[in-house]
């Protein structure tokens, strides 16, 4: 293409004006190529699970002393997955730990009161249930842990800021490893990753390539 002249501010000089010019060159955009297999069934992946994947987040009451007036102090966020049409969500423990209020917003944006229906602070599992509509649950597929083999790619999906969701990836690093729970027992048996899990990803589920 040819280049296009713009014009600068003129300078003056004893001899009497001078123009400045300056080429620039303009750039064409490069096609996109096409996406391989590989990049295809992530993305498919990604859209599958991503309407499992839910927004908590947690506040508590604290009461004024004096006044007696209540006033609720929000506390965290995390992530979870859709287990059920009944409304069953599935976190973490120490996403909702000494928590009064939990709301759960689904991927559509819509929110709802959530009640602790069970939970096991040495394993940090949590179980929510939200009163939503039957159709606005998309249950995660369950896979199994049987079968993993270290460097199989793994997925981690989360809704940190409840707008979107997000994924990582990578490959599960390790088998049978041990870390403490919140309650300082022992977990056994925990999959590694290296697949990277930000702050307010927790409690959303690692996928396996089938989306499971």
């Amino acid at each position: 293409e040819d280049p296009v002249k713009e014009q600068t501010p003129a300078e003056t000089t004893e001899q009497g004006p001078a123009v400045a010019t300056q080429t620039s060159y303009a750039r064409s955009v490069t096609p996109r190529r096409e996406l391989n297999e590989e990049e295809t069934a992530t993305i498919n992946l990604f859209e599958d699970a991503a309407p499992s994947v839910a927004f908590i987040n947690t506040s508590t009451y604290r009461q004024d002393y004096w006044t007696r007036d209540i006033t609720e102090i929000p506390q965290g966020s995390g992530s979870g997955f859709v287990w059920d049409k009944e409304g069953h969500i599935v976190t973490n423990f120490h996403v909702i730990e000494d928590a009064d209020k939990a709301t759960v917003t689904l991927s559509d944006q819509s929110t709802y009161e959530a009640d602790l229906v069970g939970y096991a602070r040495e394993k940090d599992l949590a179980i929510l249930r939200i009163k939503a509509p039957r159709e606005k649950l998309v249950p995660i597929p369950v896979g199994t842990s049987d079968d993993l083999m270290v460097g199989q790619s793994v997925y981690a999906i989360g809704n940190p800021f409840g707008l979107d969701q997000t994924l990582t990836t990578g490959i599960i690093s390790a088998l049978g490893r041990e870390i403490k729970s919140r309650s300082g027992t022992p977990i056994r048996d925990v999959i590694q990753t290296d697949a990277a899990i930000n702050p307010g990803n927790s409690g959303g589920p690692l996928l396996d390539s089938q989306g499971s």
